[in-house]
């Protein structure tokens, strides 16, 4: 009783530091005198938050001159469902331009680089090889060294820090899921990996690149932290970004995750046969599901909106695989894209042939150990 206290009260600590944090973008002595008499670029979308607004007012109010804006999936205001077009636009409220990262324009084009000097990157991530925003951040990078911007990272906290783990990617599957061979969790915030990005040489660019990370004060990776905005339209709370590692799998499958519900990457199940006694019925979401797996239909699944998730979990995988398996209805319906998703076909492959988890999960034992200390020189926070 006394050791369960003690690390609630802990828990309570971290937490409550977590308030104290400074991010990157309100750190702003130490970024403000690198964007004076400077044309400045943002790739930032709604999570671009400081405590005095988003990070384009603060920065006018403070006179920088901002020339354009870069959003990467999900648009500036976080707005837009996984995969769909985002359009390049006009901000309202400041008549600044907004680019669209996403789609064919995925790398910025020389012409939208020719009234910028400094190019600033500030996005809530969730610490997840294949979740997009890493991948914009390093086409933004190759484009700074190529022509020759200075390129700032103002840090945001990891909420999935604690984590390393899942396959590393290997060069074969590489694609806008996954750009760099680190694991699934890969236990880095943005600025550490794009440290890591540039030390390691992973820019495909001869130029040498102008990096520098502003960090986040007060902040260690043991520290609880969650995010004070959602950071993509379906990972609407902590619980869904915990999840997410482990139930992104499934948007390669026959199943649905959630998508056009309450509760997305916090159920999973499927319309033709009951994975769990848990029922929902999706339906189409401006914003975050147009079109969902099962829509309109009812779907029998799991429940884990209670579970308490410790980093990448396959065991719903591989027991759903199982299920419609011995009912021969097709489970892996993209396996390239699974491939893509786990940086390599070991992982679908072994779920076909029937390994058991602790036996998948060790061969990646290895390599994750030599990932770690590959990590070391980049690291900014106490591990």
């Amino acid at each position: 009783m006394i050791m369960r206290l003690f690390f609630i009260l802990l828990f309570t600590l971290f937490s409550l530091n977590s308030f104290a944090l400074q991010v990157g973008a309100e750190r702003y002595e130490h970024y403000l005198p690198l964007l004076k008499k400077q044309r400045v670029a943002l790739v930032v979308n709604h999570s671009a938050q400081t405590k005095s607004g988003h990070l384009l007012d603060s920065l006018l109010a403070k006179g920088v001159k901002v020339s354009k804006v870069f959003a990467p999936e999900h648009g500036f205001r976080g707005d837009h469902d996984a995969g769909a077009h985002v359009a390049s636009n006009t901000d309202i409220k400041t008549g600044i331009p907004i680019l669209s990262l996403y789609g064919k324009n995925k790398r910025p084009k020389v012409e939208q680089l020719h009234d910028v000097d400094v190019i600033i990157f500030d996005i809530q991530d969730v610490g997840v090889r294949f979740y997009t925003y890493i991948s914009t951040m390093h086409y933004m990078m190759e484009a700074a060294a190529k022509y020759q911007k200075t390129f700032i990272v103002l840090d945001r906290p990891n909420p999935n820090i604690a984590y390393i783990d899942g396959p590393i990617l290997e060069p074969a599957f590489t694609s806008f899921v996954g750009l760099h061979p680190i694991p699934v969790l890969h236990g880095l915030t943005v600025g550490e990996l794009a440290k890591m990005i540039v030390g390691e040489g992973w820019l495909e660019e001869s130029k040498s690149l102008d990096l520098k990370v502003i960090p986040v004060e007060g902040y260690s990776a043991s520290m609880h932290y969650d995010l004070p905005i959602k950071p993509s339209p379906n990972l609407p709370n902590a619980q869904a970004i915990a999840l997410y590692p482990s139930l992104c799998f499934f948007e390669a499958t026959s199943v649905s995750v959630g998508r056009g519900t309450a509760l997305p990457f916090q159920v999973y199940g499927h319309a033709e046969l009951q994975l769990g006694k848990f029922s929902f019925t999706p339906q189409s979401i401006v914003g975050a599901a147009a079109n969902p797996k099962f829509k309109g239909q009812r779907v029998l699944g799991v429940d884990l909106t209670k579970y308490e998730s410790k980093g990448l979990d396959l065991k719903w995988l591989i027991s759903a695989y199982q299920q419609l398996s011995s009912h021969n209805i097709p489970f892996f319906t993209h396996a390239k894209f699974m491939d893509k998703l786990a940086g390599t076909d070991k992982l679908r492959l072994a779920i076909e042939a029937g390994d058991p988890q602790q036996v998948i999960e060790q061969r990646w034992q290895r390599p994750l150990q030599h990932y770690l200390q590959r990590r070391q020189p980049y690291l900014l926070y106490q591990r």
